[in-house]
């Protein structure tokens, strides 16, 4: 990214703290009467109107409960509360003001659907003081009821959801709260977590019980559903009928996103369609889902193209025509106004293509738009395309493939944008970027809506477990943004794909993901996010408290500030002479199996995580020891540094309330089993000398505690550092016990262990060994869950590394283990860490 474009960045990042709201959802009367949503506008100090005064907010309905009281305005005088009730009658939606125990003031009936197609709406409730006039506005139509005897000074006491005895509560958003007169206290509504509503200038002004903050929607992509198909099978986005169809040869499914209703019904008659890729489209003006193959593989003479009627689930053939090769991962977008379903690019016979092929489905033909001028597309598959409606014109991001359009050639990743104006048939290369995000690809689906910006999910289909991020690119320059959080996705075949849709009326993103193992069986997950969709920054790093920024002035001097000091940063940086001897970066087991595949060797014993044991013949055999027993040899342990621990020490530690006779004789029984399992291993034993037990070893055996001592003891962290990774990394040191017996034994490693690991992450940090760094800090929340200086170096170390998304996990994390353990609120916000 150059220079200019991370200073667009951090203007515009700043720019969306103060415009961005997302709004506050409430729990409605589906849920028991405590749990609902009660939102106190001004709670500390109500301020004082004179002559005018309005509430102005956007408004959002959703399905659940459609009937309720959105506001209560109460005045100093219990005969002057107004509270504004909704009722949803069929087509309509009616509104209705009222002056609470004496009348209805205004009755609004509003079309549900002209009023929702952008899914939030206007209202606005004035105040005319001086004139006894109240004035209401919902959507663009506006009644004012006369003659209301109103004070000539208002103090609102203004409560959304639940108030006082008013418990029935609607399924509802809002967002952008204005209240005022020409001084007005805006409330974009914009917080993450917490019960506090803070204006735009920063001040403390409301409360809010059971709050559901929808930034966390427009961050977090939330699982929606999943299915799975034992045999090939497609999927499609309905987004007029809000259905998401999952379909192989013999049935479909059917996931509703409005409804989350799930259906599956069977055909009467397979596909015609011998599928193999299983790629289709959406002719939603004759409620059909065509299913095709452009080539089959190996050669078959059968259908090529069938609509399915999605009323009586019949399918039709349309067409037996096939292209001249398969085309893996090619894209496309259906015009309906026309009938045309357009397809770019894809892989097949070990070739690229780059030709656009055009199928009408009055004639059912496949027809190559060709006499293309202006610049040229390389072929590649993996790319995206959009439709813009407003220019009639398609855009192509992205993909891999060559110049010359084999495979033998290899292949190259494209950062390239197009635009190809389908009416004079000219090609124009927009811009290329030399991009930081090293081998990602687009998945299917641009969201496209005007000139000026794009949505798209990237990822490396190279890496196996990978994951989906959505970007914001600029259609001027490139300039993008990395949007919520990510998506995993399994991509080690080649009918693996994901797919991004945007429901306009729903105002949110749909990702429909199908995996697979084998290329024939699959499964489907579907993923949602609210839109717009906010960046990491505007998530975590929204201002809270007394040091929320102020006013936009101030948030500029911020902003300038900031440049110059990345323009210092970036120039010393390009100027400074590279390191040509590369940081070793530690590798750590990051799944259970390779945690098990590290501890799984012969003759060692493991203390730190969960108590494990495995025999010389690389045999687990850890359920051997009883709690008994692992306390036995733990204790005995301890004290095998010195001359060992005493028989009686031993008794009076374990059977503490059994008499001496019975105290020998359990002893007695324990030894015996102990050295028998012990037996297990080679290079360990049981010894009894001067009255003492203790654990002897030699080479041959390995227990992680001893190791870790050893490497404490003679300074040898550096050299054998991966090895005290791995150790460490495992978990808290004896975890497994609770039992104050081993209390001053864990606190003496965990002193020991806290002063190496503070002085190694900041030597790892100091040498760019970032990885390592963040190793480091998670073994140091094993000792401290409530370490500081680990969590600032982890979070730093995080950022460099590009995963916002653990950062932030790691942080709430953190958070949530202070508030528990201190019973407050973490003082410093994400937002100085970041920054």
């Amino acid at each position: 990214m150059h220079l200019y474009k991370y200073i667009i960045f951090i203007i515009s990042l700043c720019i969306s703290l103060e415009i961005s709201a997302h709004g506050l959802k409430f729990y409605s009367t589906d849920h028991p009467i405590a749990q609902r949503t009660s939102y106190s506008v001004f709670v500390h100090e109500r301020p004082v109107f004179k002559d005018y005064f309005d509430i102005e907010f956007n408004m959002a309905l959703y399905p659940t409960v459609e009937i309720g009281y959105i506001t209560r305005i109460k005045s100093g005088d219990p005969t002057k509360i107004f509270n504004l009730f909704f009722d949803v009658r069929g087509d309509d939606i009616l509104f209705r003001l009222n002056q609470e125990g004496k009348s209805v003031l205004i009755s609004m009936p509003v079309n549900r659907d002209e009023m929702t197609k952008d899914h939030w709406f206007k209202v606005k409730i004035a105040f005319d003081l001086k004139n006894d006039e109240i004035i209401l506005e919902i959507h663009n139509k506006k009644m004012t009821c006369e003659g209301v005897s109103l004070p000539d000074e208002f103090r609102p006491e203004i409560v959304f959801g639940k108030s006082d005895h008013i418990i029935d509560v609607p399924s509802i958003a809002i967002n952008q709260l204005k209240v005022g007169n020409t001084k007005s206290y805006v409330f974009a509504l914009n917080e993450t977590k917490g019960e506090f509503v803070y204006d735009q200038e920063g001040r403390l002004c409301g409360k809010v019980d059971n709050p559901i903050w929808l930034i966390n929607e427009a961050y977090h992509w939330h699982k929606e559903a999943c299915f799975s198909s034992n045999t090939e099978a497609g999927a499609n986005y309905n987004i007029n009928n809000n259905e998401i169809y999952y379909f192989n040869r013999d049935s479909i499914f059917t996931y509703n996103t409005k409804s989350k209703e799930i259906t599956a019904r069977a055909f009467a008659e397979r596909c015609p369609v011998k599928l193999s890729l299983a790629r289709s489209f959406i002719d939603d003006a004759h409620d059909k889902l065509y299913a095709y193959e452009v080539y089959h593989d190996p050669p078959d003479d059968g259908p090529t193209i069938a609509s399915l009627d999605l009323t009586t689930l019949t399918w039709n053939v349309e067409s037996y025509q096939q292209l001249s090769m398969q085309l893996h991962h090619h894209d496309s977008y259906y015009d309906p106004e026309q009938n045309l379903y357009t397809i770019f690019g894809g892989f097949g016979n070990m070739y690229y293509s780059n030709k656009f092929y055009t199928l009408n489905t009055t004639d059912k033909r496949w027809e190559v738009l060709d006499s293309l001028s202006g610049d040229v597309i390389y072929p590649r598959y993996f790319s995206t395309i959009g439709y813009l409606k407003n220019n009639h014109c398609i855009y192509v991001f992205g993909g891999m493939g060559n110049e010359s359009g084999e495979q033998i050639v290899g292949r190259r990743y494209f950062y390239d944008f197009y635009k190809v104006d389908i009416e004079n048939k000219q090609v124009q290369k927009l811009w290329e970027i030399s991009d930081d995000e090293i081998n990602t690809a687009p998945a299917r689906g641009m969201v496209i809506l005007n000139d000026s910006c794009f949505y798209t999910l990237r990822y490396p289909e190279s890496v196996s477990n990978s994951f989906l991020k959505l970007y914001r690119f600029s259609v001027k320059d490139g300039s993008y943004q990395i949007l919520g959080d990510s998506i995993p996705i399994l991509s080690d075949k080649i009918t693996t794909n994901a797919h991004l849709y945007y429901n306009e009326h729903q105002s949110r993103l749909y990702v429909t993901v199908q995996e697979s193992k084998d290329d024939v069986s699959s499964s489907l997950t579907v993923y949602s996010l609210s839109f717009p969709p906010v960046t990491l920054e505007e998530y975590a790093g929204i201002p809270t408290g007394s040091s929320r920024i102020p006013t936009m002035w101030i948030l500029v001097i911020i902003t300038l500030a900031v440049a110059t000091t990345i323009v210092a940063v970036i120039v010393k940086i390009k100027h400074k002479p590279e390191n040509k001897e590369s940081v070793p970066q530690t590798i750590l087991p990051t799944t259970k199996t390779e945690m098990i595949s590290e501890t799984a060797q012969p003759n060692s014993i493991f203390l730190f995580g969960d108590f494990a044991v495995f025999s010389k013949n690389k045999r687990d055999i850890t359920y051997m020891f009883t709690a008994r027993l692992k306390q036995m040899f733990c204790l005995i342990l301890q004290y095998s540094d010195a001359e060992g621990i005493s028989s009686k020490r031993l008794s009076d530690l374990i059977w503490p309330d059994k008499s001496k006779d019975k105290v020998k004789n359990s002893r007695g029984v324990a030894i015996n089993h102990l050295r028998k399992i012990l037996n297990e291993l080679d290079g360990i034993e049981l010894v009894y000398e001067k009255g003492c037990f203790k654990i002897v070893t030699n080479s041959e055996m390995y227990c992680d505690y001893l190791k870790c001592m050893e490497i404490i003891s003679t300074n040898t962290v550096n050299k054998y550092r991966q090895q005290f990774l791995n150790i460490i990394h495992r978990g808290k040191f004896i975890q497994f016990f609770d039992d104050p017996v081993f209390d001053y034994f864990k606190q003496d490693v965990e002193y020991k262990l806290e002063n190496v690991i503070q002085h190694q992450i900041e030597e790892t940090f100091s040498a760019r060994n970032y990885q390592t760094t963040v190793s480091l800090t998670e073994a140091a929340f094993n000792i401290d869950p409530l370490n500081e200086m680990a969590l600032s170096y982890n979070l730093k170390s995080q950022f460099i590394l590009k995963r916002e998304n653990e950062a932030i996990t790691t942080y709430q994390k953190f958070i949530t283990e202070y508030k528990k353990t201190t019973g407050e609120n973490y003082p410093h916000p994400f937002r100085n860490y970041w920054r």
